[in-house]
């Protein structure tokens, strides 16, 4: 795992303290498009589950989630596919 996906492991276990969390670098199937970075590690598809997410709809999860990532969205990662759900949804 990259420096960039670890700090998005990092920051998204201590802010939503996850179930299941499971990040995926995307980025060569992105080679030469926009974006993109030639380490990669700019897309990502992203997987988690957690009770932080319990009564928001599908828009505030992830306001929640791009809070919590803001740093490395203005920077390094230029795009996040998002799957989220709570333990219950599991």
């Amino acid at each position: 795992m990259g420096v960039i996906a670890e700090r998005l492991r990092q920051k998204l276990t201590d802010g939503l303290s996850p179930t299941e969390l499971v990040i995926d670098d995307d980025s060569a199937r992105h080679a030469g498009h926009g974006g993109a970075r030639p380490g990669g590690e700019s897309h990502f598809n992203v997987t988690i589950e957690s009770a932080a997410f319990s009564g928001l709809n599908p828009v505030a999860r992830q306001r929640l989630v791009y809070r919590l990532l803001a740093e490395e969205l203005a920077g390094p990662v230029h795009a996040l596919s998002l799957t989220l759900r709570t333990p219950a949804a599991g």
